[in-house]
């Protein structure tokens, strides 16, 4: 569910690392906001990322 419906941005995996360097799985969501959006002229609900809300590739209801 946590992806972008425009730019399909998703959940980004990673090492965590600890001061002794050890390191350890993680994990960086992404800021995905659910919105009211148009869609060929017709408000409905999308989950979009707060870059793509920032840039305007989106037009809000």
């Amino acid at each position: 569910m946590a992806k972008c419906a425009v730019c399909e941005k998703g959940v980004h995996f990673g090492n965590g690392v600890s001061h002794s360097h050890r390191r350890s799985n993680r994990i960086w969501k992404s800021n995905i906001k659910r919105v009211s959006c148009k869609v060929n002229g017709v408000p409905q609900k999308l989950y979009v990322c707060a870059s793509c809300l920032r840039s305007g590739r989106v037009e809000r209801a």
